[in-house]
């Protein structure tokens, strides 16, 4: 792979551009009639969310690269593969191309250009202070996160009804960033984790209580907007109950077996991305 691709990091990428298109189906369920541009609006959307996701991962690798050589030597930038004045040029084309390619969609929905400037912002701010801070890195990447589906559904002017799905990956992702705290307690060197300053009990609660946050969440499209005798209803359903069912699974063994936890919430939220994508088609 290219250098200049990897230092972006793909398949972050490509998760990013896929919840934001997902958020946009979901919204267009709620249309009587989608416009003509709706599926542009979804894209232009999407490119703009990976801009802003891929210029965050090489801004990572940039404030990263002195840690990297001992924790990640086969990045680009640590092996000299990119240049650092490259990588910096990289960020800021990445940042305005995710505003250039958004613009026609702020134009008809503004709510998209609110949504992206706080992201950035936040983004920003992690990577240049929160990111040391633990569990409010934790919450910013979290926030980052659940903004992705609320971007797609305010591209198609639906954000309100994305909210519930924001707030399920918001507190699935918060669990997991709280797993993983947990199982780089002994590498981690200047950040003030949850678990290293509260105790892994704590942090196991704390995980815990998130991912219950985010199954009960999981209930509300059902008494919403979701008919539970609908085909979509009971693919949600099952989706979403087998989701539940993993992340339940992703904490029950806490604060043992970490590296296994941390993988079944990814399991948790691909299934729960696919349960997601079924209400688009209500």
């Amino acid at each position: 792979m290219h250098p200049l691709l990897r230092i972006v990091r793909p398949a972050n990428v490509a998760v990013s551009f896929v919840g934001t298109v997902v958020g946009a189906a979901v919204g267009r369920a709620a249309l009587e009639s989608a416009p003509a541009s709706f599926w542009v609006l979804a894209v232009l959307a999407a490119i703009s969310t990976a801009c802003v996701t891929s210029a965050g991962n090489v801004l990572n690798d940039l404030l990263d690269r002195e840690v990297d050589r001992t924790n990640h030597p086969d990045r680009p930038l640590v092996t000299g593969e990119v240049r650092v004045d490259t990588a910096r040029g990289l960020v800021v084309g990445l940042f305005m191309a995710s505003l250039f390619v958004a613009l026609p969609v702020i134009a008809l929905e503004p709510l998209v250009g609110v949504i992206l400037a706080a992201a950035v912002l936040a983004l920003l701010g992690y990577e240049l202070r929160f990111k040391a801070r633990g569990f409010v890195g934790n919450l910013v990447i979290a926030f980052l996160t659940a903004m992705v589906f609320l971007y797609g559904g305010a591209a198609v002017g639906q954000a309100t009804l994305l909210l519930p799905f924001a707030g399920m990956a918001f507190f699935a992702t918060l669990g997991r960033e709280v797993i993983k705290d947990m199982e780089d307690i002994r590498g981690d060197v200047g950040r003030t984790t949850l678990p290293m300053t509260y105790g892994m009990s704590f942090a196991t609660r704390t995980a815990r209580g998130a991912v219950l946050a985010g199954v009960v969440l999981s209930v509300l499209p059902l008494a919403w907007f979701v008919s539970v005798t609908s085909v979509a209803g009971i693919i949600y359903i099952v989706l979403v109950g087998a989701a539940d069912a993993v992340f339940g699974v992703s904490v029950r063994y806490l604060p043992e077996r970490l590296h296994y936890e941390q993988t079944m919430s990814k399991v948790a939220m691909t299934v729960a991305l696919f349960a997601f994508l079924a209400v688009a088609f209500r």
